[in-house]
């Protein structure tokens, strides 16, 4: 086990940050390593803004869900998909070819290059002693919030994350078993579901320690409530406005 292994092994979400800074120097050494992360063709699709006015973290805040670490934490990270560069600063070169910056494709290398990069920030945030959390509730009200930012077209924000100095140690949750994960040569449908019984038997052992036995319940019964729940149903109908997909 290296330090980089162990650094990764070690991960754990980070709620409650002390009332300590995160510095330029941090911030800009963190960006820099996101930027060094893999992108498709070098596209480099993403942007983030960084908030750090407390006024601008409140409103936030409220609009994810109300999670007050996002307004609590000193920076707070907005990861964006980001194709409105690519097709501004290509323009004068392509004049009157087709461009195709709006298909299905380009959404899908944009939000991945944006989570590439963000996972290169959360390792590199770590390696500094200080602590993340990915706070997908960015997108709860993701029109508000949009135009709070403002993004303009072909821009969307995958999700937020936020930084600071740890003042907490939480427990580690468990994964999936790596034989559930993990397949040579080709799927297997049996190796994918027959080890997550033993999962939820793992997880209902952490919930009973973690909460002192108010809580055992199994993952798939918590997957399957999540599933159950129509959550965010708003997203296509915001993507289609804001130009993605369309072919």
């Amino acid at each position: 086990m290296n330090d980089t292994l162990s650094l990764l092994m070690n991960h754990r979400s980070i709620r409650k940050f002390k009332d300590a800074p995160v510095t330029e120097e941090q911030l800009h050494a963190i960006i820099s390593a996101a930027q060094m992360a893999s992108t498709s063709s070098n596209v480099q699709a993403y942007s983030v803004i960084a908030a750090t006015d407390p006024g601008l973290k409140k409103q936030l805040a409220e609009l994810a869900g109300n999670q007050a670490y996002v307004e609590q934490c000193p920076v707070f990270l907005v990861w964006c998909a980001d194709l409105y560069r690519l097709k501004q600063v290509t323009a004068e070169t392509l004049q009157e070819r087709a461009s195709y910056e709006t298909t299905t494709e380009n959404f899908i290398v944009a939000t991945v290059d944006a989570a590439l990069a963000a996972q290169n920030a959360a390792i590199a945030a770590e390696s500094l002693g200080l602590g993340i959390v990915y706070i997908g509730g960015v997108r709860n009200r993701i029109a508000e919030l949009s135009k709070l930012l403002g993004l303009p077209e072909l821009v969307y924000p995958v999700f937020g994350m936020c930084v600071g100095v740890p003042d907490q140690e939480p427990g580690q949750r468990p994964r999936l078993p790596l034989q559930s994960v993990l397949h040579f040569n080709g799927y297997s449908v049996e190796q994918s579901v027959e080890p997550v019984k033993d999962y939820d038997a793992t997880m209902k052992a952490y919930l009973q320690e973690r909460t002192g036995g108010k809580k055992d319940t199994p993952w798939t019964q918590v997957m399957a409530d999540r599933l159950a729940e129509p959550i965010r149903l708003h997203m296509k109908e915001f993507l289609d406005g804001k130009g993605f997909m369309k072919k």
